[in-house]
């Protein structure tokens, strides 16, 4: 499934310099820059909303077009590549957007979702999602929203790889075949805990030693 999403980011021109980004954060604004094989860097400043609501790996694979009054920027093709956080206060301060070669393949995250149902959970097992995306090369116009990976045949203790995905024809897979991407898992037998069997104290007369029974060493 190809994302038709084009959202639209606003950008203005800003001026390089410490002083001016910190201005402009005050102001609810993030520095950021633009850069790719055909766009020479171009500094810039972005909404910090918007950039707060499309931060995040659901929309690292998502195209967006820029709009701005300044020509060399509106209509630009990018894609959300960093977003830097302040450490504490977790505040987007600096945004870097690619804008790819739309002729050339580019490489992205995308989300994987498991679909079907296990064969191995009706027999107790427990189905874990172990790997959430998947890195791969595409066109950007071709970029899937997702892709799918099907349980359907997993049984107790199997395992579904990268290998076994099916992808879109365009779509060359980069991350290594042998993760796994989802396991039915045998659950675990819960073994009870034998109670300690207390040991018999020894009656007194045992435990110790009876008086005098230590021979004193022979006198020669």
């Amino acid at each position: 499934m190809k994302s038709n999403e084009r959202v639209e980011i606003p950008v203005s021109a800003r001026t390089s310099g410490k002083h001016h980004s910190r201005q402009a954060r005050s102001q609810g604004r993030v520095p950021a820059t633009v850069y790719g094989p055909k766009t020479e860097p171009i500094n810039v400043l972005a909404d910090e909303l918007v950039v707060r609501k499309y931060q995040g790996r659901k929309f690292e694979s998502t195209i967006f077009n820029l709009k701005s009054d300044d020509s060399k920027l509106n209509s630009i093709s990018v894609i959300l590549r960093d977003v830097q956080v302040h450490p504490v206060t977790r505040r987007p301060i600096h945004v870097d957007f690619y804008a790819p070669d739309m002729t050339k393949p580019v490489r992205v995250n995308v989300e994987l979702r498991l679909e079907g149902k296990a064969v191995g959970l009706s027999e107790g097992g427990l189905l874990e999602h172990l790997l959430r995306d998947i890195e791969i090369e595409v066109l950007p116009l071709e970029i899937p929203e997702f892709i799918s990976a099907d349980v359907s045949n997993l049984g107790l203790g199997d395992a579904l790889h990268v290998s076994d995905v099916q992808v879109p024809a365009g779509v060359k897979v980069i991350s290594l075949p042998t993760l796994t991407i989802a396991t039915v898992a045998v659950p675990k037998e819960e073994t009870a805990t034998p109670a300690a069997t207390a040991e018999a104290a020894p009656a007194a007369g045992a435990a110790a030693p009876a008086a005098g029974a230590a021979a004193a060493p022979a006198k020669k």
